[in-house]
């Protein structure tokens, strides 16, 4: 019973060493229609030698009041699927937003699917033009400084 998780650059390194247990995860297709009244911010990016799609994208919807409701879409790889539900509060432009990862791996050679929860933090500042912060996904990333640049939408819903 083997799995890998691939990660940004070891991916493309560790796609040909293993066997992986690949994400199952697709961007679904309403995806688009639930981030269009968003504000996104994204760093994504393919990456040249191994064609991977990489990094991350904010979608955020603020209330009426300080409160902030948030989808963050990991790519590592492909799809980012549904996005991570995250909820916060705003204070000038200081976001601080938190909630719960159920990422899907497949285990190889079983093919069995595990879910793995991950407790998804992302503090920092945010402007009209870039969101500048710190994001800690449990079990994954530690306090990774992270900056997005604003974009008029997620990567899946531009017509290629």
């Amino acid at each position: 019973m083997h799995r890998c998780r691939p990660a940004f650059l070891l991916c493309a390194l560790t796609l040909s060493s293993c066997n992986l247990g690949i994400k199952a995860q697709t961007l679904v297709p309403d995806q688009c229609s639930k981030t269009a009244d968003m504000y996104i911010y994204s760093n994504v990016f393919v990456h040249q030698e191994s064609g991977d799609l990489l990094g991350y994208e904010l979608a955020i919807k603020r209330q009426a009041d300080s409160r902030v409701e948030a989808l963050l879409y990991v790519y590592e790889g492909g799809g980012a699927g549904d996005g991570i539900p995250l909820a916060g509060e705003v204070s000038k432009n200081h976001l601080i937003l938190k909630g719960t990862w159920d990422e899907q791996l497949i285990e190889y050679p079983s093919k069995k699917i595990i879910v793995e929860h991950h407790a998804v933090e992302l503090i920092g500042t945010v402007d009209l033009s870039t969101f500048r912060g710190e994001l800690t996904i449990s079990d994954i990333e530690n306090h990774q400084h992270i900056r997005l640049s604003h974009v008029k939408r997620i990567w899946f819903c531009y017509d290629k």
